[in-house]
């Protein structure tokens, strides 16, 4: 008889294709498992009028999952890993994460070749992200930057049918929903960090449910495991959620681990951005370590602000 697993996700085109991702590779690891999807409707996914970061963002897209966890109806919670506090709400874990698709933001403009240093002086640029408008605004303090809500097709239709000049997207999401087309250009990582966690998927389950947290493993990255841990201690001494201008980038390479990490400003104005290297064992005390020096710095007064 297979064993049944449920996993929970949510409703968007993306986060079906992400929980499918999922099923697949479970399935496809082990036959004897077969995987059911529950559909789950969060906070985040009902209020769609309101900016992100005013809503305030403690389990924005993870909240009902979680409960649905803890009342055991679901075995797995599907999320994109940049969703994903790092606050894990007690009897809950983190117990997969999926190897790392692309990293970068992408621009999706009118034609192809369209770069952050080709848009015309003033361009409107649309975003929901602060970490993408600071980063912006450092970059090309001259752009004006509007609100956009909405899961991926969404956002590309509201650009499509606007007066804007480009939209800003993570590269993932749109490659996953087989939209390249509509991608520009893909923004250096030098240029725009991404957020913690992007380009991963992180598999939640409830601590006491062990046929979970050994089907998992069937599916687990630790390269990519490592690389967002680092990210996330960085993003977690800085008390920041995943509506705050933090960007954070770790890379495994073959003489260690690389993070570098930025706090910016919303306007752009001031970004403090830092650099460290070591082992990929003591991935989150390097994450803790960059961020207690961006704190020292001073980026402890821009989020203070912010968090106001």
């Amino acid at each position: 008889m297979k064993q049944k697993i449920i996993i929970g996700t949510r409703t968007s085109e993306l986060a079906l294709w992400q929980a499918n991702f999922v099923k697949r590779g479970l399935e496809k690891a082990d036959k004897n498992i077969s995987v059911e999807l529950k559909l789950v409707k969060t906070k985040g996914d009902k209020i769609l009028n309101v900016a992100l970061s005013k809503i305030g963002d403690k389990g924005l897209f993870t909240k009902e999952l979680e409960n649905a966890l803890l009342n055991n109806e679901i075995d797995l919670a599907v999320h994109s890993l940049k969703d994903l506090q790092t606050e894990i709400p007690d009897g809950l874990k983190l117990a997969a994460v999926s190897k790392r698709h692309n990293i970068e933001d992408v621009i999706i403009a009118r034609k192809k070749n369209i770069t952050l240093d080709n848009l015309k002086e003033g361009a409107v640029v649309a975003t929901g992200s602060l970490r993408r408008r600071s980063q912006l605004l450092h970059y090309r303090p001259d752009m004006k930057i509007v609100e956009l809500r909405g899961n991926v097709p969404t956002r590309i239709q509201k650009f499509l049918s606007s007066d804007w000049d480009a939209i800003i997207l993570a590269r993932a999401g749109v490659e996953r929903l087989k939209l390249s087309k509509y991608i520009s250009s893909i923004i250096p990582v030098d240029i725009i960090l991404p957020a913690v966690g992007q380009g991963a998927l992180g598999i939640e389950i409830n601590s006491s449910n062990k046929i979970a947290e050994e089907v998992v493993k069937l599916i687990h990255n630790q390269k990519t495991y490592l690389e967002i841990s680092a990210e996330r201690a960085f993003l977690k001494k800085l008390e920041g959620g995943c509506q705050v201008p933090i960007g954070a980038l770790a890379e495994i390479k073959s003489n260690g681990m690389y993070l570098r990490g930025v706090v910016g400003s919303v306007d752009g104005s001031i970004m403090f951005d830092g650099k460290v290297k070591g082992r990929s064992a003591d991935a989150v005390k390097l994450g803790t370590s960059l961020a207690s020096s961006l704190l020292k710095a001073g980026a402890k007064k821009i989020l203070d602000e912010i968090y106001q």
